[in-house]
């Protein structure tokens, strides 16, 4: 899952890229609406973190045309506008959710949850391969029904390589699909996550494809 962060406060934003990412998702992070519209129009994004008082262009602004070119993430607004009538402004303009700051990073993460599960028709799919099981919405994996300890960036390593199990993943890829915009990522990293979920899945579960990337074995 890839988010966008629309929040001109670098603490603020530093605050929410750090608690998503220990989440497991990809986020990345536009400081001013233009820049918002901008990277919405890649259309790639699951889901929105959108503050209201941004620079260049107001996020209500940003959160409208969205909306009038046919964009369909959910959008969470994020702001310190609490008044009833910005309450109502900001549903009405197309928000899914509206949370007040200061906020409670536990509670953004759950809102996130909650309406992730909602855009993929109410229940995730439940992936298989062999005897490996990964639940999404659960954010669980098993191995012949024993329940395996991912932390976040193993279990969205194995989720990109399950939902299509006989695709050869390049490393730029990976990197694409576990790590947002901004974050450095190290000339091994991949190799380190690849090492560690082969530890604990089994190390015949992801094949080397030299030259190429990784995929799931073939069964």
């Amino acid at each position: 899952m890839r988010l966008l962060l629309v929040e001109d406060d670098e603490m603020i934003a530093e605050t929410v890229l750090e608690s998503m990412r220990r989440a497991g998702y990809a986020i990345d992070w536009a400081q001013d609406g233009r820049a918002a519209e901008l990277s919405l129009g890649n259309d790639v994004y699951d889901l929105v973190l959108l503050d209201l008082s941004l620079p260049k262009k107001d996020g209500i602004d940003v959160l409208g045309a969205y909306r009038k070119a046919g964009g369909v993430a959910p959008v969470i607004i994020l702001t310190a506008r609490d008044a009833v009538d910005d309450r109502i402004r900001g549903l009405d303009t197309g928000a899914d959710d509206y949370l007040i700051k200061p906020f409670d990073l536990d509670e953004l993460a759950a809102r996130v949850r909650a309406l992730l599960r909602r855009r993929t028709g109410q229940k995730q799919p439940v992936y298989a391969h062999g005897d490996l099981t990964l639940d999404p919405a659960a954010h669980e994996v098993t191995k012949s029904g024993e329940q395996l300890p991912l932390v976040p960036r193993e279990f969205a390593l194995l989720q990109a390589l399950i939902e299509e199990p006989t695709r050869v993943f390049t490393k730029t890829e990976l990197e694409e699909k576990l790590y947002g915009w901004g974050e450095e990522v190290g000339s091994n990293t991949i190799e380190v996550h690849v090492h560690s979920l082969r530890r604990k899945i089994g190390a015949e579960e992801v094949v080397t494809v030299r030259g190429v990337g990784y995929r799931l074995k073939r069964i």
